[in-house]
């Protein structure tokens, strides 16, 4: 059983010996500036995530036979190295069948999945374009694709990457996306949602969550925009006497909403609701991944007006939080 959880790890003092399971998210042989290898692992579980070093290679008590997606059970201590926390890796064996429960190792949504799901629902509903309502409809109906839609992590590793992510962040999109329509009349705000609720469809195709989050072989060699076009190409293709033009905007909306051609878009948004789309999506995984990095900034027992240490996803800036960095202020005599 497990008792030991990746949160629990930043109240430990370096040094102290633990035993606990995790999932193994990524391995990799690396090498240091002397030229010794060692093994850079990124270990998992419910509660989130934490690198992890294995310096001797060659002792017998680490296990040469597991690989990504394998759960593992560990005997380390914490270490700390530019500023953040890592597990040194003393021992390390794959785990025995039924030692530990999948529900232990998977981080999930803390949010409700049915309340998410309600509101996704309540979206589509109050849409007035009948032909993207159908649209919508034709795909969400579907148990298999929406079953896949409510499991789905939004990524394998950054933003949302946990069992419901890709709902919670559309849901959130939402929200923004209503505001942003409201704000600016000449936005459709029919497409906007649409392009909201398809943007990431094709997560449900690249990407496998059954023993960890990866990528499914066709996600690698296509890509959740290339699979998602396809989805809605397909779907299109069954219902009469849907608008080319409309079909086109659609599709424009999956193709761009990436925002640039070096983050991985076919094509440059080019119509006000895709560029508000790229925004909004790239906003919302933003403000996700600094919440996340304070939260771990908290666990780790760093002081309120502390900086972070350096957020790979945030182009390695630090951050600092601002409602603790004046709550201080006002407690000043």
């Amino acid at each position: 059983m497990k008792d030991i959880y990746i949160n629990d790890l930043a109240g430990f003092d370096e040094g102290k010996i633990f035993d606990s399971f995790f999932l193994v998210l990524s391995k990799q042989q690396r090498t240091t500036r002397q030229n010794k290898p060692y093994l850079n692992l990124v270990l998992g579980d419910k509660t989130g995530q934490l690198e992890g070093r294995v310096w001797e290679l060659n002792d017998p008590r680490i296990a040469r036979d597991f690989e990504r997606g394998d759960t593992v059970k560990v005997r380390g201590s914490i270490s700390k190295f530019d500023e953040r926390c890592q597990i040194k890796v003393d021992q390390l064996r794959k785990a025995l069948p039924g030692e530990v429960e999948k529900g232990d190792l998977l981080p999930c949504t803390t949010q409700d999945i049915a309340v998410l799901w309600s509101q996704l629902e309540a979206s589509v509903a109050g849409i007035a374009n009948p032909d993207l309502k159908r649209l919508l409809t034709a795909l969400l109906e579907n148990p298999v694709l929406a079953q896949a839609y409510r499991e789905a992590p939004a990524a394998r590793q950054l933003h949302h990457a946990w069992l419901g992510g890709l709902l919670e962040h559309v849901v959130s999109l939402l929200g923004l996306a209503e505001k942003v329509a409201a704000h600016y009349p000449l936005l459709d705000r029919d497409l906007l949602i649409t392009g909201v609720i398809l943007h990431d469809i094709g997560k449900v195709r690249e990407l496998m969550w059954e023993t960890g989050f990866d990528y499914t072989v066709e996600g690698v060699l296509l890509g959740h925009i290339q699979m998602g076009i396809d989805l809605v190409e397909k779907t299109i293709a069954g219902l009469p006497d849907f608008p080319d033009r409309l079909r086109t905007l659609v599709l424009h909306m999956i193709l761009s909403h990436h925002g640039k051609l070096e983050f991985g878009s076919p094509k440059l948004p080019m119509i006000p609701e895709a560029i508000a789309l790229n925004f909004v999506d790239d906003l919302d995984a933003k403000m996700q991944a600094i919440a996340q990095e304070f939260d771990r900034s908290a666990r780790e027992g760093k002081a309120p007006d502390e900086l972070t240490g350096k957020v790979w996803a945030l182009d390695n800036r630090q951050l600092l939080n601002t409602k603790n960095w004046l709550d201080i202020e006002k407690k000043l005599p």
